[in-house]
C-alpha cells in the first residue's frame, strides 16, 4: 500500500497549484464580492485543459484521471471553493453523463465543446419538491413525433444562468405508458426553455444559482440521452464522480483556512506572546489538521477506485460527509482564532465561512450520504 502521490501526479499537482496561484488568488475576493462570473479565469482554465480532465483526447479532454481530477479541484478550492466548483461541475456533471452515456453523434456535438470550456454546462435534477427525493420528481416529457413536449420546473440550477448545454432529468413514458426517468440534452435558446432570475446566495459566489421552467419546451428526439428509464442511474453515477468534486473542494478550502490561520496566529499578538504560542491555539489548529489529513484520504481513496473501475458509491458518499462536516468546523474555529478580523470580509476566512455550509447541502445532502452508506453496509 502506497500512499504517496507519483511523480506525474506531484508535477500535476505543483502545475495547479501555480495556476491557481497566478490566476486564481488574484481575483478570489472580486469575484466573491461582486458576485460575477469570471469569464476571463474559465477561458484560461479551458486553455489549461482543466475542464476537460477526464474526458478523452479524441473528445478535446486532456484523458487524466480522476486522481489528477481531484487534485486539480483541491488546490483551486485554496483559492476560491466557487471557482473549483467550475472545474467539478464541468467535468463530471456535465461531460461525464455524455462521455459515459452519449451517442458519437452528442459526443462530437456537445461533449468536445464543453470539455475546451467553449461551451458551459448546468445540471438539471433539483425540483421544488423534490431536493433529496431525486425520484420524486414530477417534469414530464409527451413524445409528438420526432421530438418530446417537456412541461415542469426544476430549482437551484448552478450555472443556469450561463448555460449553453443543459442535461436534464425528465420523466418520460416508456412503450407501455409509463412514465420513467429519462435524461435529455438541451441548448439555450431552446423553445420554451426559461431561464429565471439569479438567486442572491449567502455564500459560493460567482456560481449562479437559478430556475428552470420547461413551457410545452420543444427537444429533439435525438436529444435524449440513454434509453428511457435509465435517468436515475446517469444521475446517479454522475452524482459518484461530482461528490468526489465536492469532498475536493472541501479539503482544499479547510486546508486554506488552517493555513491561512497559522500565518495569522503567528503575527497576531495577545498578553504578550503570538497567539500560535498559546495551547489551545496550538491544540485547536493540530485536531483540524488531522481531520483534514483524513478527509483527504478517504477523497484520495474514492478517486482511486473510480480510476480503478472499482465500486465507489460508498466512498465518494463518505468522503463528501466526512469532508463537508470538517470544512465547516475548520472555517469556524479559524474563524474564531482570528477574532473580530475574521468577520471581515477583507480576510479571506470570512468568504471560506460563508461558502462552507453549502458543502452539506448540494450534490446531495448530508443526510443522503449516510442513507447511500449505510445501504452499502447493508443497513436494513
Amino acid at each position: 500500500m502506497d500512499f504517496r502521490l507519483t511523480e506525474e501526479e506531484l508535477e500535476l499537482q505543483q502545475m495547479y497549484r501555480s495556476f491557481t496561484n497566478s490566476v486564481i488568488r488574484p481575483v478570489a475576493s472580486e469575484v466573491d464580492q461582486e458576485d460575477k462570473f469570471p469569464y476571463e479565469v474559465w477561458e484560461k482554465m479551458g486553455e489549461t485543459g482543466l475542464l476537460g480532465i477526464v474526458v478523452p483526447e479524441e473528445y478535446g479532454g486532456s484523458g487524466g484521471s480522476y486522481m489528477s481530477y481531484t487534485l486539480a479541484v483541491e488546490e483551486t478550492a485554496k483559492a476560491s471553493g466557487a471557482i473549483a466548483q467550475f472545474i467539478s461541475g464541468q467535468n463530471c456533471n456535465f461531460c461525464l453523463p455524455i462521455m459515459n452515456y452519449g451517442t458519437q453523434a452528442q459526443k462530437e456535438k456537445y461533449l468536445v465543446p464543453l470539455a475546451t470550456g467553449d461551451k458551459h454546462g448546468a445540471f438539471v435534477l433539483t425540483e421544488p419538491g423534490s431536493g433529496s427525493d431525486a425520484g420524486g420528481m414530477r417534469t414530464k416529457a409527451v413524445q409528438e413525433g420526432d421530438h418530446y413536449v417537456i412541461n415542469g420546473t426544476k430549482t437551484f440550477i448552478t450555472g443556469a444562468d450561463i448555460a449553453d448545454i443543459f442535461v436534464a432529468f425528465i420523466l418520460c413514458a416508456d412503450e407501455t405508458g409509463e412514465f420513467k426517468p429519462a435524461c435529455f440534452i438541451l441548448e439555450k435558446g431552446c423553445p420554451g426553455l426559461i431561464v429565471g432570475k439569479r438567486e442572491h446566495k449567502m455564500g459560493m459566489h460567482a456560481t449562479g444559482l437559478c430556475e428552470v421552467v420547461f413551457d410545452n419546451c420543444i427537444v429533439p428526439r435525438e436529444n435524449m440521452l440513454g434509453p428511457i428509464g435509465e435517468g436515475f442511474h446517469i444521475a446517479m453515477s454522475t452524482l459518484d464522480a461530482g461528490r468526489l468534486g465536492i469532498a475536493a473542494v472541501c479539503v482544499g478550502m479547510a486546508q486554506e483556512a488552517i493555513d491561512l490561520t497559522i500565518k495569522y496566529t503567528r503575527e497576531r499578538m495577545q498578553f504578550g506572546k503570538r497567539i500560535s504560542q498559546f495551547q489551545n491555539t496550538q491544540f485547536v489548529l493540530a485536531e483540524l489538521q488531522t481531520k483534514v489529513n483524513a478527509g483527504r484520504l478517504l477523497t484520495y481513496q474514492a478517486a482511486w477506485a473510480l480510476d480503478h473501475g472499482e465500486p465507489a458509491s460508498h466512498l465518494a458518499s463518505m468522503a463528501k460527509l466526512f469532508t463537508s462536516d470538517v470544512v465547516n468546523v475548520a472555517a469556524r474555529a479559524c474563524l474564531q482564532l482570528f477574532g473580530g478580523y475574521g468577520y471581515i470580509n477583507e480576510y479571506p476566512i470570512e468568504h471560506i465561512f460563508r461558502d462552507a455550509k453549502v458543502t452539506e447541502i448540494f450534490e446531495g445532502t448530508s443526510e443522503i450520504q449516510k442513507i447511500i452508506i449505510s445501504k452499502w453496509m447493508g443497513v436494513r
